[in-house]
């Protein structure tokens, strides 16, 4: 039986959290990689990129691999029961439960991750504790069946991660060599550590609204408060 890999797709998922473990995940030997969506209708991405469900979640099948990506869409998903209720019954018979960037809140309010070890987008990584998980602070987080990527990029670390435990690590280097995947970033701006502090804080500025409207949603979901120093 070929391995049945799901990513799920909403309006506001940003693409490359959903495209990026895509463009991995196709090269893998006899796997089957679904776009879930609620309808099979074109979903707009958060950057406006058009993407193409090819299974209703009502016709899902049961997935070998669950992963939600992130994007300011998850601040719907985390408060639509049908979404939670559908993520739970997926992990029940899944070999892996996984996140890219923000879809590890889901994951949270969906309550998948308590007593977990996870990580997620620098800017919501504090809000990760609410849900009872164990926030770590790396691009790619192990936890027995739970892997979660941090921020956007990140996806590609934890699909090549994933690759590796689903096929080998021979075979997960020659996908990382066909993608020709060998970072060399013209800045060192990648992580709130490295940047430089006035960009850290436009970025935050920029990010400021959608973060209250989660923080909000975070508290309502969980009872408790999240932290706001830094914002």
């Amino acid at each position: 039986m070929p391995l049945q890999i799901g990513l799920l797709a909403f309006p506001g998922v940003q693409q490359l959290d959903l495209t990026a473990p895509y463009e991995v995940f196709a090269s893998l030997p006899d796997a089957t990689v679904h776009i879930v969506a609620e309808e099979l209708d074109p979903v707009r991405s958060a950057t406006g990129l058009i993407l193409m469900p090819t299974t209703r979640r009502a016709d899902c099948p049961a997935l070998d691999v669950v992963c939600v990506p992130g994007g300011v869409g998850v601040n719907a998903l985390m408060r639509d029961e049908a979404w939670l209720a559908f993520l739970r019954s997926l992990a029940e018979t899944a070999r892996y439960v996984t996140s890219v960037c923000t879809g590890a809140l889901v994951l949270g309010a969906a309550g998948l991750l308590r007593g977990v070890r996870a990580t997620t987008h620098w800017a919501a990584h504090d809000l990760l504790a609410a849900f009872g998980a164990l926030p770590i602070a790396e691009r790619v987080v192990r936890d027995g069946r739970f892997l979660t990527g941090g921020g956007v990029t990140a996806g590609i670390d934890f699909a090549l991660t994933l690759y590796a435990e689903l096929a080998g690590q021979p075979a997960a280097q020659a996908a990382q060599l066909a993608l020709e995947y060998a970072p060399a970033p013209p800045f060192k701006a990648g992580t709130p550590e490295a940047v430089d502090p006035a960009v850290l804080a436009a970025a935050r500025s920029r990010l400021r609204a959608s973060r209250a409207e989660r923080e909000a949603i975070v508290e309502a979901l969980t009872g408790q408060s999240v932290p706001r120093s830094q914002w």
